[in-house]
């Protein structure tokens, strides 16, 4: 007989895994919330619409989906991922835009291009401005506040950085001849678009921004807001220039996305002093400083990126053929590379 057969009571359960146990007693913990218990499986969300971006507040965000722009928040899920004006976002909860209504952005897809800045040249910790941008319109200013043509070059940097393609735009052409300040980039080929500030040119820019999404960046002061509101009929605040600094004042504090009158969409940003490359690939600074340059070397393991007579800028500066301005234009480029701790190409 076996030790089991001594036991009183019901032995129907005994040959289950520990059915000898009695768990009468057993205290379970009650679950407060009432919720069901999580599992690993996530919603793929392949259903879930998809909007677009159009601009970032305090935690909130603006989305455009078919006609309507809604208003919604970022999902637990997506945990650290950022989310940026001009993200393509699947959306969940309300989606209907009535007033009240809040919807969730529980996937963002894959971006195409990227434009970041960092706080500075050796800050590797780099902040995302706009994603999915075509193009990037710098706007400048000929005169009030003065151009500098060493942040004009940052932009260009971080234009082909971000895979965008380069527009200069000359503003306030009536208060100062821009053709100076011009020949700095004529190793560039690039568009260059002028505005004087009583004739803005509308044809030669909606040519431009037809059909594209266009970022704009530019000095706080230049103009900016005001060609932004002439394109597209908002009413972003307009700054001016302080007359003892010569310094313009920020007018905006976040990238908003505008649809243009006549097709196309523009991306305005905030006005900044500075433009850190710190998370820039080096390569791309010699892109904006000669339209035909191409590195020999590559830009790996303490390699220099090139030597001085491969690149078309060091020739013709070297010819004398750039003048003053070409040499200055070295200058910037030697000062970026320093910066950024790559090798300077001057004495190769």
């Amino acid at each position: 007989m076996s030790w089991w057969d001594d036991v009183d009571g019901d032995d129907s359960d005994a040959d289950e895994p520990y059915g000898q146990y009695d768990e009468s007693s057993v205290r379970v913990r009650p679950n407060p919330k009432g919720n069901r218990p999580r599992t690993k499986t996530r919603p793929t969300y392949d259903d879930a619409p998809v909007g677009w971006v159009t601009n970032v507040d305090r935690g909130r965000f603006g989305v455009l989906l078919d006609d309507h722009v809604i208003t919604a928040t970022k999902a637990r899920e997506l945990g650290k991922k950022s989310v940026v004006t001009g993200d393509h976002v699947s959306l969940v909860g309300d989606v209907s835009g009535d007033p009240g209504s809040l919807a969730r952005i529980v996937k963002v897809a894959e971006r195409t291009t990227l434009l970041r800045r960092s706080a500075d040249d050796s800050d590797e910790v780099e902040r995302v401005i706009v994603a999915n941008a075509d193009q990037m319109l710098i706007v400048v200013a000929a005169a009030d506040p003065e151009p500098r043509t060493r942040l004009i070059d940052r932009y260009l940097v971080a234009a082909f950085d971000a895979g965008l393609d380069p527009i200069l735009c000359i503003t306030k052409t009536d208060l100062a001849d821009p053709a100076p300040f011009l020949a700095h980039f004529a190793c560039l080929d690039l568009r260059i678009v002028t505005s004087r500030s009583d004739d803005v040119p509308f044809e030669a820019l909606h040519e431009l921004l037809d059909d594209k999404v266009t970022v704009t960046v530019g000095h706080s002061g230049v103009g900016k807001s005001t060609l932004v509101n002439a394109l597209t009929g908002s009413t972003r605040a307009i700054g001016v220039v302080n007359s003892v600094t010569g310094r313009g004042r920020h007018t905006s504090s976040s990238s908003i996305a505008l649809r243009v009158r006549d097709g196309g969409w523009i991306i305005d940003t905030p006005g900044v002093r500075s433009f850190g490359l710190g998370h820039v690939d080096p390569a791309n600074v010699f892109r904006a400083f000669a339209s035909h340059a191409v590195p020999v070397l590559p830009a790996r393991d303490g390699i220099p990126l090139a030597q001085a007579h491969d690149w078309e800028i060091v020739d013709r500066v070297q010819d004398g053929e750039l003048g003053p301005t070409g040499v200055e234009r070295l200058d910037s480029f030697r000062a970026l590379l320093t910066g950024m701790g790559a090798s300077d190409p001057g004495s190769e």
